[in-house]
């Protein structure tokens, strides 16, 4: 399995909630540890085969960091723990069993369009966050 570096996080590219998410991260994360990549993008099917990692699903953020894969809850736990503030302290989710984290996660991702809508197409990143992307 190829080893990343820096940890890749993979993402819905037409789900607005997906998509703030995103925004969300590159703004608590002033280190830039995080590369990005949409799910549907021809860089984020190369990036799940090479880790071979075959359940593809737009319903869950995957996180590609030393050569593991997170997915749902996991993924976004471990995420929130790289960023700056208190954000890490989120990261003590992680004692919940992993079935009623991904119940809450999956709840919110089978309505995540509904609740929060879509766009067209993925989004493109500025200029200035170009290099954070793949």
């Amino acid at each position: 399995m190829q080893v990343f570096n820096p940890p890749i996080i993979l993402f819905d590219g037409v789900c607005n909630l997906c998509n703030s998410f995103v925004q969300f991260v590159i703004k608590n994360d002033r280190r830039g540890y995080f590369k990005f990549t949409a799910l549907q993008s021809e860089a984020g099917k190369e990036v799940l085969q090479q880790v071979h990692y075959s359940d593809f699903s737009l319903s869950t953020v995957v996180l590609v960091e030393n050569g593991k894969v997170y997915v749902r809850s996991a993924a976004a736990l471990k995420i929130l723990s790289r960023l700056d503030g208190l954000w890490p302290l989120a990261y003590s989710f992680i004692i919940l069993p992993t079935f009623l984290r991904d119940f809450i996660y999956k709840g919110i991702a089978q309505n995540r369009y509904r609740w929060f809508g879509k766009q067209e197409s993925c989004m493109l990143p500025t200029p200035e966050l170009k290099a954070r992307f793949l």
